[in-house]
């Protein structure tokens, strides 16, 4: 059941399922909550309680913020965990990665914990050789920068289809239809493009800031770089030492929650029990 919480900015929409400790999940831009729907059953299936937020913008909630920035989806991840109780283990996906990163720098006691998914949490140097070598990533790129550019729905539709390589998940193609009628709605575009368009150094900035531990899950076959593993060990390497880990699912691209959520929701949980015993 959608739920809502009003902020001084806007309405921020949300759903909670399960008991116990508290996770608040955090899609990607150009997505919404139900991008979050297998791995969060599976999450309060295993004992915690699942918030998953519909980003400023997305979804049901409210469009007409003043900006798009990591740093204020960071500030709405912190407003619901203080709004649900937390403190929280927060799971940023893409763009709510670098999100993720500034909300436990920012209020350490609400944060216990941060799960990257295939995060833009540094800044991006396009790669020019990889472009030249490399066709998964080329077109990846040229079809991101498009949808910014030109706020295509037609354009992000190709993108999600690059972004999903191999066998696509079971309610991928009614979940592709339902995000182009949400992003066909009045400012919906313009909210993908304006955050297409900001630059992660709020994140990066804050990567060796965090005192919570950190987990980096990164899809093999993301097509946003030439070497998604390395950009994961780039983060990591940013972060305290010792805080930060990185898990590689194999022949995932950019939604490894969505393609292979039990593996997924398997790493995360084995993370989870891992640090509560350190």
């Amino acid at each position: 059941m959608t739920e809502f919480l009003e902020t001084d900015g806007g309405r921020l929409a949300y759903e909670v399922t399960g008991e116990g400790p508290l996770i608040v999940l955090a899609h990607g831009m150009g997505d919404n909550r139900a991008a979050f729907r297998e791995l969060g059953a599976l999450l309060a299936g295993a004992g915690h309680r699942v918030a998953a937020v519909d980003q400023r913008g997305h979804g049901e909630s409210s469009t007409g913020w003043a900006s798009y920035t990591r740093t204020d989806a960071a500030g709405d991840l912190l407003a619901v965990i203080r709004h649900l109780g937390g403190p929280a283990v927060v799971v940023g996906h893409s763009f709510a990665g670098g999100a993720a990163t500034i909300a436990a720098a920012e209020a350490p006691e609400l944060v216990t914990a941060v799960v990257e998914i295939s995060p833009f949490t540094r800044a991006q140097k396009i790669d020019a050789r990889a472009l030249l070598s490399d066709a998964r990533y080329r077109k990846g790129m040229s079809l991101l920068l498009g949808t910014g550019l030109l706020r295509s729905v037609g354009l992000w539709k190709r993108y999600l289809d690059h972004a999903y390589p191999g066998t696509r998940p079971e309610g991928y193609a009614a979940h592709r239809e339902a995000l182009e009628a949400d992003l066909r709605r009045p400012g919906r575009m313009a909210v993908v493009s304006r955050m297409g368009m900001s630059a992660p150094v709020d994140a990066g900035a804050r990567l060796g800031d965090i005192r919570c531990p950190a987990l980096v899950v990164e899809g093999t076959l993301d097509p946003d770089w030439a070497d998604p593993v390395a950009e994961g060990e780039g983060i990591v390497a940013m972060m305290p030492e010792g805080l930060g880990r990185l898990v590689t699912i194999e022949g995932a691209g950019h939604y490894p929650h969505v393609q292979a959520p039990a593996e997924v929701a398997s790493a995360v949980l084995a993370f989870l029990k891992d640090t509560s015993r350190a």
